[in-house]
């Protein structure tokens, strides 16, 4: 009998399976096919730029090669070429500085001597780019102490004790500098002041370089950049970003909705409402940077200036609302967006029975007060769905902000504890310009690769948990109006 109802029910399959119209098929092919390309964005992102803040081992290599005999880095890149039998690695070696470049390609099958060594250090500095070496002394004030010799455990004590901040004293000193020996045998002085952070990535054990990635993760999200972006943290890009997008949602929503709510509830049918569509329809098509041009034309010099000869004459012919700024960034993106906020509210609308208007109505109720207590609420999964495509939208766009307020560095934030505590003069910095920026304009890309890949993938992360929060309030609103949608 099991044997029987098996293949009973193996027939069944196969006769649903043979049953089956082919677009089901292909719509879940579809469906499978966009899960893979979106978990394997998401896995190279993660590799990609999560390994940037895992210490990476640095290499001695000593080669026959004329001009760079002995050199100390971190292997970035590896190529071989079958036919001329030859294998090369891309090292950086650091010291942007002291090098000619910091990137070099090294022969494998030239090195004499490759190795591992255990007292290799890395030496982050604040100014300028790491430093790979070995700690050759400490020099404070006119005393000059040898640190050569010591263990390594001894020689990172000292760089701690000399870098806490308990130390401050010292780090005024214009004489405290430290002596780091290149792989080349030159020695180099780093001062006190310009030390970031110091470790040996080839001693560490995993939990050291668990806690070190986790370090440099938190440093990631917490501080700001240094250095053209470089180096250091992506705090007020997200700032920038975060806030850009909850502005953008504050202004659209209202505007959107009430476009929709004029255009299915009160607007007459005729050629004019379609026309109205159509333009409506035809403007979620517009390449993105002609709201950019439109946003730096209307809004900064237009509506800007006129305020600023308006209210802030006495300053002219400086500009204070006159220029790139927050609000007019997300007075574009919000123009950018609106389009498919009314679109999809509009069809909202449209689904919700007529039965419910016709009896809230009988009760007593006047059309205002139906729209606002019965249909918009009826309606408001499909508000919330073209409030998430619009954020979605909102959050990845780069062009528009290039004309309208983004900046390369802002030194100040959007927010701050002085009055009106929200700056929308301001210009801000955007997670998307970031890795535009890092990608296209950094003279070694190499060498920022994975910081580009960390961001792109913080960029997604971002959009989204907006997205998901926008998802569980749009479902909670559906569940509660569920009663209303059955009668």
């Amino acid at each position: 009998m099991p044997t029987a109802k098996r293949i009973l029910t193996v027939s069944n399959l196969q006769s649903g399976v043979r049953r089956a119209e082919p677009m089901v098929w292909l719509s879940a092919g579809a469906v499978v096919f966009a899960l893979l390309v979106l978990i394997g964005l998401l896995s190279l992102l993660s590799i990609r730029g999560l390994t940037h803040f895992w210490p990476q081992p640095l290499h001695f290599i000593q080669s026959i090669q004329s001009g760079h005999p002995a050199q100390l880095g971190v292997i970035l890149d590896r190529e071989t070429e079958q036919s001329l039998n030859l294998s090369r690695v891309l090292l950086h070696r650091g010291g942007e500085d002291f090098f000619d470049s910091p990137l070099l390609w090294v022969d494998e099958s030239a090195a004499l001597q490759r190795s591992v060594p255990k007292n290799a250090l890395v030496i982050e500095r604040i100014s300028l780019g790491p430093i790979y070496g070995f700690l050759h002394s400490l020099q404070i004030g006119e005393q000059t102490r040898s640190l050569g010799e010591l263990s390594l455990e001894d020689q990172l004590a000292v760089l701690r004790d000399a870098t806490d901040a308990d130390s401050a004293a010292l780090r005024r000193g214009a004489a405290s500098i430290f002596g780091v020996r290149l792989a080349s045998g030159g020695i180099v002085n780093v001062p006190l002041a310009d030390v970031k952070a110091a470790y040996a990535p080839n001693a560490m054990l995993m939990h050291e370089k668990i806690a070190h990635f986790a370090s440099a993760l938190g440093r990631f999200l917490s501080e700001s950049p240094r250095r053209s972006n470089v180096q250091g943290g992506v705090f007020p890009a997200i700032l920038g970003t975060v806030i850009l997008v909850l502005l953008m949602a504050v202004i659209v929503s209202p505007l959107g909705v009430l476009a929709a709510i004029y255009l299915q509830e009160y607007a007459q049918r005729g050629p004019l409402t379609r026309l109205v569509r159509i333009a409506v329809n035809n403007l979620a098509g517009v390449p993105s940077i002609v709201y950019g041009v439109f946003g730096l034309g209307f809004f900064v010099y237009a509506v800007g200036g006129s305020l600023d000869t308006l209210l802030f004459e006495d300053r002219l012919p400086a500009p204070t609302l006159g220029t790139p700024g927050m609000l007019w960034a997300a007075l574009t993106m919000a123009l950018l967006t609106l389009p498919v906020v009314i679109v999809s509210t509009e069809e909202g609308l449209a689904r919700v029975p007529s039965s419910l208007r016709e009896g809230s109505l009988a009760l007593g109720a006047t059309r205002a007060e139906t729209l606002w207590h019965v249909v918009l609420p009826a309606a408001s999964p499909a508000v919330l769905t073209g409030l998430i495509l619009a954020v979605a939208r909102a959050t990845g766009e780069v062009a528009p902000l290039l004309l309208v307020g983004v900046a390369k560095y802002a030194p100040g934030l959007p927010v701050s504890a002085e009055y009106p505590y929200l700056h929308l003069d301001r210009q801000f910095m955007h997670l998307g310009f970031y890795v535009y920026d890092l990608g296209f304009q950094s003279t070694h890309l190499e060498t920022v690769e994975g910081l580009v890949f960390a961001t792109a993938l913080l960029l997604v992360v971002i959009a989204l948990l907006l997205n998901i929060a926008a998802v569980v309030l749009r479902s909670r609103l559906r569940n509660a109006f569920k009663p209303q949608e059955a009668i």
